[in-house]
């Protein structure tokens, strides 16, 4: 594979018969979350829920999945990890659309980009309160919920976190997601071990910078063009390539790792 312009990579039936939960999956084919759920279809799951914060958007996404991909048992449900209430009913609904749920990928996160000294209270609290706490509110009710459950053909269960490199580099104007990253990480290594004793695994993806069309519109090319440009390979990562490792993590490949974060970079710092 040119490493500089990389081939999309088929699926190789990685997980095969297990039934996937993404949140933030929606975008219709625009970033990371979507991304997971096609690659997650084409490794051969045999059914999969994905959420999203739109009902308009999240639609869109589940029909253009089954479009893409063929297969029927994909269903959508809206809703915001920020809402104990709501992350519990998302559960429950992918626990009865998939007969169990044998792969949790959390991908709900928020960022905004502001100075720490102009910045106030609320936008720091919302996007820890998504980034980090919808994380760990998604963490802890799916490990309850696979604690109770009988192990499967597929163990006890995996979860998959989004994290990013930020939870280790420094960026200025990204305390507040930088900070929460890093909360992913530390929550992904702890609750590993707790998890370990009734047999689920979790692990973490840090990207460091995935390109998708959004991001092409919404931030400055010279910007772009600069972050690009600090990684080993001048680009930045299609987002399928993220999508790759989260599949990998949630596969049996990664068997024996569990509280681990793995860099989708070619530095941490």
């Amino acid at each position: 594979m040119d490493i500089h312009n990389p081939s999309y990579v088929a699926g190789h039936g990685l997980l095969k018969g297990r039934s996937v939960l993404i949140t933030a999956g929606a975008g219709a084919g625009a970033g990371i979350g979507f991304a997971a759920a096609k690659k997650c279809v084409e490794e051969g799951c045999r059914s999969i829920v994905i959420s999203d914060i739109h009902e308009g958007r999240l639609q869109e996404s589940v029909n253009k999945l089954k479009q893409d991909t063929g297969l029927d048992q994909i269903f959508g449900k809206t809703c915001n990890v920020a809402i104990e209430e709501q992350v519990q009913a998302l559960i429950a609904f992918s626990e009865d659309q998939l007969g169990g749920t044998d792969v949790l990928i959390n991908n709900a996160g928020l960022g905004t980009t502001k100075a720490l000294i102009h910045m106030e209270d609320p936008e720091w609290m919302k996007v820890i309160d998504v980034t980090l706490n919808g994380t760990m509110r998604m963490t802890r009710h799916m490990m309850r919920v696979m604690k109770e459950r009988v192990p499967g053909e597929f163990g006890g269960g995996v979860i998959v976190n989004n994290a990013s490199v930020l939870g280790w580099r420094a960026q200025k104007e990204q305390a507040h997601y930088a900070a929460a990253k890093a909360g992913v990480m530390a929550l992904t290594r702890c609750a590993a071990l707790e998890a370990a004793e009734f047999g689920v695994r979790i692990n973490a993806v840090s990207p460091s910078l995935a390109v998708h069309p959004m991001l092409k519109k919404s931030a400055p090319a010279d910007l772009l063009a600069e972050l690009e440009g600090r990684e080993a390979y001048g680009r930045g990562a299609e987002v399928w390539e993220v999508a790759n490792i989260m599949v990998f993590l949630a596969s049996d490949y990664s068997s024996y790792l569990t509280g681990e974060t793995i860099s989708c970079s070619s530095q941490q710092a």
